[in-house]
């Protein structure tokens, strides 16, 4: 890498990555909720993530650049430390605060990753793709806001209670 260009499409190819790693994890994760109202919140995420994986093959398309060809080590990790707390939770209203807890750490991490992006297509003159990307950084905080409001308002109490 010698630009901030160069840095931009590798942050591009990392989140593309990221994404991919999320879809396929998120279907379990769904399966493993027991709430109501979160496995909803977990399925509204799983569209979203496909809608966003999209976004980013159109931005790659108009740049003209593979968006394959990295591999999201932090996602990978996170998505590891999910998998391990799933055989490690016992009831149901542990698993709901845990699977909270794992994926708000997903979604801090995309965050981070597509305010990066969006603050680089911004200085490198990518206007329109700059919209593109706030649109789905939009998206990440308010599925950590939707997950936030669930742990707070109902589950975390419950899983006190069942302790």
């Amino acid at each position: 890498m010698k630009t901030l260009n160069d840095l931009f499409e590798h942050k591009l190819k990392d989140l593309y990555s990221a994404e991919i790693q999320l879809l396929a994890a998120l279907p379990d994760i769904v399966e493993h909720a027991n709430d109501k109202r979160l496995k909803q919140a977990f399925e509204n995420h799983l569209e979203e993530t496909k809608e966003q994986k999209s976004r980013i093959e159109n931005i790659c398309r108009e740049l003209n650049i593979t968006p394959s060809g990295e591999t999201c080590q932090a996602m990978k990790g996170l998505i590891k430390e999910t998998k391990q707390f799933i055989g490690q939770a016992e009831g149901d209203e542990l698993m709901d605060v845990g699977l909270i807890a794992e994926i708000q750490r997903v979604q801090h991490y995309e965050i981070s990753g597509y305010g990066t992006v969006v603050r680089f297509a911004k200085e490198l003159g990518y206007r329109q793709i700059a919209k593109t990307l706030q649109e789905t950084l939009n998206e990440e905080y308010d599925a950590d806001n939707v997950l936030e409001k669930l742990a707070e308002t109902r589950l975390n109490k419950k899983a006190i209670n069942d302790a």
